[in-house]
Formats: C-alpha cells, sequence, structure tokens
C-alpha cells in the first residue's frame, strides 16, 4: 500500500496524515519539542513513499532536512508550488502555503462551484476559488485569540480572557462578558457579512468552514455552511500527488 506523508505546521500545532488512495487513513498531532522523533517513528512506522510540507511558522530546518533525506520525493510548499488549479495571487511570496492547499482541497471536492473557503485560527484566511480554477485571493483578518490578546495588550485595563462562554451573551453585564460579547459575536458578524457580500457576487456559491475555532464558530453563524477540518490535508494530498504522480 503506498502512503503519502502531508504536514500541516500551523502557528499553533503541527498535525501529519497519512493517506492510501486519496482516502485519509490516519492523523497524528505532533509537538515542537519531540518533532524530530516523532518524523522518525512515523517514516520508519508507516514507511511513506512520499511528503509534503506545509508551514507557516520558521520551522525546524532539521525537521525539513530529515524529511528530505529520508523522502526525496518531498514537496515543501509555497505560493510558487505548481498545483491543479490557476494560482492568480499576485504576490506569490507572501502567499500562506496553507491558503493555497484549502483552495485545492475546496477544488477537488467541488469542482463545479465558487467556493469561498473560510480558515478559522491564528487568522481569518477569506479564500475564494472559482469554478473557472482560478485563485485570485480573498481577505485576511485577526483570528479569535489574536483580538482577545490584542485588547489586553493595547489598553492598560482590559484584561485577556483566557476561557469563553459557549454562548456569550449579546449583552454584557460586566467587563468580561462585554469582551466575550464583542470578540465573538463580532467575528460572526463579519463572517456572515462576507459570505453575504461574496454571495450577492457569485452564482454556484458554495461555503466551506474549517481551522481549529471553525467548532465553536459553526452553530453561531447565520450563513448556511459546511465544515470540514480536514480539508487542508486533503489539500495537500492533492498537491502532492499532482507534483509527484504515484507510479502506476
Amino acid at each position: 500500500m503506498s502512503l503519502n506523508l502531508c504536514i500541516d505546521w500551523g502557528n499553533t500545532n503541527i498535525k501529519a496524515a497519512l493517506f492510501s488512495d486519496n482516502k485519509l487513513e490516519k492523523q497524528i498531532s505532533i509537538s515542537e519539542n519531540t518533532a524530530l522523533e516523532q518524523l522518525t517513528d512515523i517514516l520508519e512506522t508507516h514507511k511513506p513513499q512520499k511528503a509534503i510540507l506545509c508551514s507557516v511558522v520558521k520551522h525546524s530546518s532539521e525537521f525539513e532536512d530529515l524529511l528530505v533525506s529520508k523522502l526525496p520525493r518531498t514537496i515543501i510548499l509555497d505560493g510558487h508550488t505548481n498545483t491543479p488549479i490557476n494560482n492568480a495571487y499576485l504576490s506569490a511570496d507572501t502567499l500562506g502555503p496553507d491558503r493555497l492547499g484549502l483552495v485545492n482541497g475546496a477544488y477537488g471536492d467541488h469542482p463545479e462551484l465558487n467556493n469561498l473557503v473560510i480558515s478559522l485560527g491564528t487568522c481569518i484566511t477569506y479564500n475564494m476559488i472559482q469554478s473557472t480554477k482560478t485563485f485570485r485571493g480573498g481577505a485576511i483578518s485577526m483570528g479569535m485569540a489574536m483580538r482577545l490578546k490584542a485588547l489586553n495588550a493595547f489598553t492598560d485595563l482590559l484584561p485577556e480572557i483566557g476561557t469563553l462562554d459557549d454562548e456569550p451573551l449579546l449583552l454584557g453585564y460586566d467587563t468580561d462578558t462585554c469582551i466575550q460579547s464583542g470578540v465573538v459575536n463580532g467575528m460572526a458578524a463579519e463572517i456572515d457579512g462576507m459570505i453575504t457580500a461574496y454571495k450577492e457576487r457569485y452564482a454556484d456559491f458554495n461555503v466551506i468552514l474549517t481551522g481549529g475555532d471553525a467548532p465553536y464558530f459553526a452553530a453561531k453563524l447565520k450563513s448556511k455552511i459546511f465544515a470540514d477540518p480536514d480539508l487542508l490535508l486533503k489539500g495537500l494530498n492533492i498537491i502532492l500527488n499532482y507534483n509527484v504522480p504515484t507510479p502506476e
């Protein structure tokens, strides 16, 4: 059985996934402190034939060196990597590779639709992949944790909220609940507003929600959405197969 290793090194988490025949067989969480040891174990235990690394941080060079040395058929994803879609983003040097992975995953699942991929992580990214197979961009704004930290960092008196209520009140009754209301309800209103603006412009329109904060927000949005926590990993697998075909 031929296995692909897809690694998503994000700002907060590192995830590895093993694919066989485009089916996600296994996911593994990796700790930054033990990344080299865990990668070695994955390579020795599962023996993947090829790999792709998508990193949005200055990751360990030793990690990348180990991956490439053990699997020469490894893709280090960036804004210039060839993909099945048309990448028309004008500043490819600063394009987050995760965004490229997301839109390839969306197009792979819904090629007949105009897909808006909303990723809720450290940042919120809005990524539009048209049914014409073209990605031109979208928008970037601050994610939930970043907003909460910014309110504390850029003021003298506002606290940093560590734990959020499942359903923050609209009308906060003290500083903590007012911050929760502003951040959570403000984000939900932003996301719904962006969805509405895109929906008015594009026919055959589809929205996919993903990212670490997606489960928290999925039920708080008025818009009808489809959540896919594995969209980025699926997109990475598509890009890997496109660049390094599996021998028949």
